[in-house]
């Protein structure tokens, strides 16, 4: 079991080991009620948690995947806090994947303007990237996460036996998130993986448990120097360094109406986001020839469907980290060295599309 702290405006926890969701309740002071979000897939292990706490708790079921992330699951899961009786000192937790934390701590944030919460992320992509970090939110059609608040957790307990049934191709798509660690900020990440891609996706390999461990600590050194996310110029990049890949990725997402994972859409992006390096001199040939060969032993995409260019373009002026009209992208001058490309020529947007069309 490790500790990893994370400084920020409320210091919390990220506990990584196997079993750590039966210290759930040492987590929730001395809340009366707990609202319990869960997806159907988890409701046996959400059932016993309930049962350890000793508390009235409220199960609360919601939809699997992004179909948990809308304007009427939160409008559900708040008729559920009202009919409860919930006040400001009782506490959410988030037992589920991404979107799932992502949608509880919505609801904390929000219900009664802001009340506790505990996240307990069920898959490797709620561990290393949407669990950590106080980011919570929803989507709405114009596009991925637009409406939303920033509410820490109380604490992350990241159980790492919840990962032994999660499906084989759930767990490769959330190490597109850990490869992202590995690009941006942590070259061991990638050595790992290359070292045998077949040992990290076994979920009780101490390989996976290494570069998971090593996300998570990216993450939370990056949140905790830029909660945020200020405004990046050239080298001079926080919390923003957490998008590579994701400009194009939320755009293919919002395209596929949601129906692609989500680390399936960043490892497409980080490959759009090497070659646009590339394109603008920034980047070398080899190392984007890296990101396609590290995703792919993984078994992640790393090209996209001809002809849905204009669309994309158009979804990616949307995009949350777009500043007034201005197009902006976390880019590579090395392993380890971001960058932020402001407005970048559309030619060369189009130059780098035009290298992962497949």
């Amino acid at each position: 079991m490790s500790t990893i702290a994370v400084h920020a405006e409320r210091p919390y926890d990220v506990v990584v080991g196997r079993g750590v969701s039966a210290t759930l309740g040492d987590h929730l002071g001395a809340a009366e009620r707990v609202a319990l979000l869960h997806p159907a897939v988890l409701a046996d292990r959400a059932r016993a948690l309930a049962a350890q706490l000793g508390r009235r708790t409220t199960l609360i079921e919601v939809p699997d995947a992004e179909g948990a992330k809308t304007a009427g699951v939160l409008e559900q899961c708040w008729g559920r806090l009202a009919e409860a009786g919930f006040t400001r000192s009782d506490a959410v937790v988030g037992l589920g994947g991404g979107a799932t934390t992502d949608l509880a701590g919505f609801v904390a944030a929000t219900w009664l303007r802001g009340v506790a919460y505990v996240a307990v992320p069920s898959t490797v992509l709620g561990m290393v990237d949407a669990a950590v970090g106080g980011k919570t939110g929803i989507n709405v059609p114009a596009g991925k996460n637009l409406v939303g608040a920033f509410h820490e957790p109380g604490a992350v307990l990241c159980d790492l036996d919840l990962l032994d049934t999660l499906p084989a191709r759930d767990l490769a798509a959330g190490l597109a998130e850990v490869v992202k660690a590995g690009f941006i900020a942590d070259p061991r990440i990638l050595d790992v993986v290359e070292a045998g891609p077949q040992a990290v996706l076994d979920p009780r390999s101490d390989a996976l448990v290494e570069v998971v461990d090593r996300a998570i600590r990216v993450k939370s050194a990056v949140v905790s120097a830029d909660l945020r996310e200020t405004t990046s110029v050239g080298k001079d990049i926080g919390r923003e360094v957490l998008n590579y890949g994701h400009t194009l990725g939320h755009a293919i997402e919002r395209h596929e109406r949601y129906r692609w994972r989500h680390g399936d859409a960043v490892g497409v992006g980080m490959v759009f986001a090497a070659e646009l390096s590339a394109a603008l001199g920034r980047l070398d040939a080899a190392v984007v020839a890296r990101h396609r060969d590290v995703l792919a032993s993984l078994g992640l995409p790393t090209t996209y469907s001809s002809g849905a260019w204009d669309d994309l373009r158009a979804a990616m002026s949307l995009d949350k980290k777009t500043r007034g009209s201005v197009l902006r992208f976390v880019v590579l001058d090395a392993v380890a060295d971001p960058g932020i490309a402001l407005a970048p020529p559309e030619d060369a947007l189009r130059d780098a599309f035009a290298r992962i069309e497949g």
